[in-house]
Order: C-alpha cells, then structure tokens, then sequence
C-alpha cells in the first residue's frame, strides 16, 4: 500500500492490521485531552509496527502519518498472532524489533538528553538525514512537532533553523 504526505495509515484508538514499513516516514501524534496532538514517535522503514501489538493485540496508541511518500506492507492481525502460535521462534523476531525499537529509543533519549538546544537540532537532523537525505527537516516537520521531539519551544526550534540557513 502507498501513502503519500498527510495520509493516515491508522488512527489513535482503533484497532486493525499490523504493518512493515517497506519505505518513507510516518509520525506517530497522540491527541490530548485538550485536544492538541502531540508528537511522540517517527516510524522509518523496515519496522514492524505498532510495537506494543507484536505479541498481543491491543488499539492503536496514536495516529500514524505519512511524513513522506511510503510504502507499508499490510499484515492481517489473525494472520500475525496465528502464525506465533504455529511458530514459538517468530516470538524471537519479534523480541528482536522491540529490541531494535529499545535501541532507537536510546538514540531519541541522547537526543533529549544533548546539553545545548544546538546540539539537539543537529542530532535530530543528522538522524533524519539518514531517511530523507538533503531535505531540510523543517520541510518534513513543523517548529513545533520538531520542538515536541527534542524537548524546545517551537520558537526556540525557529531561532535555530534560521540560524542554521
């Protein structure tokens, strides 16, 4: 399945499919009580998603949508747990992910953690590099979804992009 920018690939609270990103980007908002949403993770390929459903089901924690245009594989849900069940070392393959996503995880907790506002655009930057190349990161996120990821006011996150031009 193709998804271009802005296309949502599943929605907070329901229930449905798994998914293997074949390519592109996807964040991942959550909508507050407040009614805002709130960015909390960036899906990249070769993940299998969502997380918290690879051993058991459970809805969708949060709105998933293309950054870019992305390619996902659709895996039926009963197919997924049926074929854990037929096969114990698939459990492994799905420990491995959450391991990969723990890993990632590690990486986006550096880049909360750098000392100065600078240094957490620029690890965020480089990390996008790596799955958009040149294209600027404020053309794929907003001030404020970058500011989200980071832990920077969205003017803050302004400030630096200009300076970085």
């Amino acid at each position: 399945m193709i998804l271009h920018k802005g296309e949502v690939l599943f929605r907070q609270g329901e229930q449905g499919p798994l998914f293997r990103i074949r390519s592109g980007l996807f964040k991942v908002v959550r909508l507050q009580e407040n009614g805002e949403q709130f960015l909390f993770n960036i899906l990249n390929p070769g993940e299998l998603i969502p997380h918290h459903s690879l051993l058991t089901p459970k809805e969708y924690h949060g709105t998933a949508i293309a950054l870019i245009t992305s390619e996902v594989e659709v895996i039926p849900a009963a197919q997924w747990y049926a074929g854990l069940e037929e096969n114990p070392l698939r459990y492994r393959d799905a420990a491995l992910v959450l391991q990969d996503k723990l890993r990632a995880m590690q990486q986006r907790i550096d880049q909360l953690t750098a000392l100065t506002p600078t240094r957490k655009i620029e690890l965020l930057g480089q990390w996008f590099a790596r799955y958009v190349g040149d294209i600027p990161l404020g053309d794929v996120l907003t001030q404020e979804e970058i500011g989200q990821l980071v832990g920077l006011r969205r003017e803050t996150v302004n400030r630096l992009l200009r300076k970085q031009r």
